[in-house]
């Protein structure tokens, strides 16, 4: 009996020493997602972090607004020097009751931004954050690689054609209604079953117009129709969203969940939330987080990553 502690702790030391092999096997021979858009592939052998640039006047954050083109354009550079993969212009705010905003309008707003933001950031992915169809085809003609559609499960007309004779990336955000109705609109049987279902069925219709399954990101859309608890949850469940093979894209930024759970009434206040939601994301496997403070979240990646990477070692 006497040798039973020994054998024990010999057992765990030896099932321990099997676990950390088979993790670094499985870690060395790891197929990466990857993210086709326009021709240029996107592989996600370490998470992308995506700067918003709002080029608007009334965006819920007021220190991200950047209406003149050149502070737009100055901030998308800035962003990409301190660690952003993609950077993501958008002309119309999506925050709730926003007043909605042409498409002529938008597009005065964001194409001389893309214009100017694809000469001198040519390895970036460019992506416009918008819900019209004319608005992402002169964003596509700008240069811009991605379309980042906020209304992808309701999408306006012609702009899932344009996804699939462009080739470029989509990102297939859940929502419903719109600025002005999405906050009525937050009841679900179990908002991550629902919003995980709904993604999955309009992927599937997207694909069968011709749009490739390497194509398509997907986004759970927090704080789009979601009250703070089915925000809360979706981040929570961040693992199911990710160990799909589309890649997985979290907008938490400076939302308004994060300030019900650290009682910050103001966007302002809510930087460290943000990092921490973004870390918490990474960390449960998306491959991606949009967000407002870029250097400050791609230096936490860096540590975490860092850190992880010494764990294997």
């Amino acid at each position: 009996m006497g040798k039973c502690p020994f054998f024990w702790y010999a057992a765990c030391i030896f099932i321990r020493f099997l676990g950390d092999v088979c993790y670094n096997a499985l870690m060395q021979g790891q197929k990466f997602k990857q993210w086709t858009c326009r021709g240029r592939t996107l592989t996600f052998d370490r998470p992308a972090v995506m700067g918003i640039i709002n080029v608007t006047p009334d965006s819920f954050y007021a220190n991200s607004r950047a209406l003149e083109t050149d502070v737009a354009v100055d901030r998308g550079v800035d962003f990409f020097r301190d660690g952003a993969r993609i950077l993501d212009i958008g002309g119309e705010s999506t925050r709730p009751g926003a007043e909605p905003v042409t498409p002529e309008e938008e597009i005065r707003r964001i194409v001389p931004v893309i214009t100017a933001l694809r000469k001198r950031c040519p390895e970036a992915f460019l992506s416009v954050d918008t819900r019209h169809t004319a608005v992402a085809a002169a964003a596509l003609e700008a240069g811009a690689d991605i379309l980042n559609d906020v209304s992808a499960c309701e999408p306006d007309a012609g702009m899932w054609n344009l996804a699939a004779a462009s080739g470029a990336g989509y990102i297939l955000m859940h929502a419903r209604g719109n600025p002005k109705t999405m906050d009525s609109l937050t009841d679900y049987r179990n908002v991550t079953d629902d919003v995980l279902q709904t993604l999955l069925d309009t992927a599937a219709r997207m694909e069968k117009l011709g749009i490739s399954s390497e194509q398509i990101a997907f986004d759970p859309g927090l704080g789009f129709s979601k009250n703070h608890a089915g925000s809360l949850a979706l981040l929570a469940d961040t693992r199911r969203f990710a160990s799909l093979p589309y890649p997985y894209l979290v907008a938490a930024s400076r939302k308004r969940f994060l300030g019900e759970i650290t009682g910050r009434a103001e966007a302002a206040e809510r930087g460290p939330a943000s990092v921490a939601a973004a870390l918490w994301a990474v960390t449960e496997g998306a491959d991606m987080v949009r967000v407002h403070d870029v250097r400050a979240t791609a230096d936490a990646l860096k540590v975490f990553l860092a850190a992880k990477e010494a764990r294997r070692e």
